[in-house]
């Protein structure tokens, strides 16, 4: 787990990255407004500086890498992901924006990785909802029906199951 942060990102992944040599990557981020499991499937070469970082930092940048690609798309079998967590009975679905935040930044960096190192050989980033908490009342009918589903932290956990164990089986392995 990182650090909410780019200078994280910048340092924390490409140690990890060199220390491991993951055959596979499956990240994690949080998207609070998603009523489903996003698997992403591509990083924009992009920067919005509008929300600061833990630390307080905002990119002055408007692109990740100057020069470079519009974007890069991840190394992910979305749809064996997607049929994965759907398997589990929660919703989810193939993504094609990361985001304007860090989970964007996150992947932009580790796909770049993987494309310069040969490694890891699958790259995922799945945005899940915030969860349900236990015995929310709702007021009313109509606050009820507005409501996010009923995804808890234990659903996630089995999503998350899921989404790495066909990762693994997708993978293509070193030998």
């Amino acid at each position: 787990m990182f650090a909410t942060s780019y200078a994280a990102v910048d340092h924390e992944l490409p140690a990890l990255m060199a220390r491991e040599r993951p055959d596979i990557l499956v990240m994690f981020g949080l998207a609070p407004r998603s009523r489903h499991i996003r698997i992403e499937t591509r990083a924009r070469n992009a920067l919005t500086g509008r929300v600061a970082d833990v630390s307080g930092h905002r990119p002055a940048e408007r692109m990740i890498a100057p020069g470079g690609r519009a974007m890069l798309p991840l190394r992910v079998p979305a749809q064996r992901l997607v049929a994965a967590v759907r398997r589990t009975g929660i919703p989810a679905a193939i993504s094609r924006d990361a985001g304007a935040y860090l989970c964007n930044y996150v992947c932009w960096r580790a796909t770049e990785a993987a494309e310069r190192d040969g490694a890891p050989r699958l790259v995922a980033f799945v945005h899940v909802p915030n969860p349900r908490r236990p015995h929310r009342r709702v007021a009313s009918l109509q606050a009820r029906r507005r409501r996010r589903p009923s995804i808890t932290f234990a659903d996630l956990i089995g999503a998350g199951e899921a989404i790495v164990l066909a990762a693994l089986a997708a993978a293509p392995m070193r030998g």
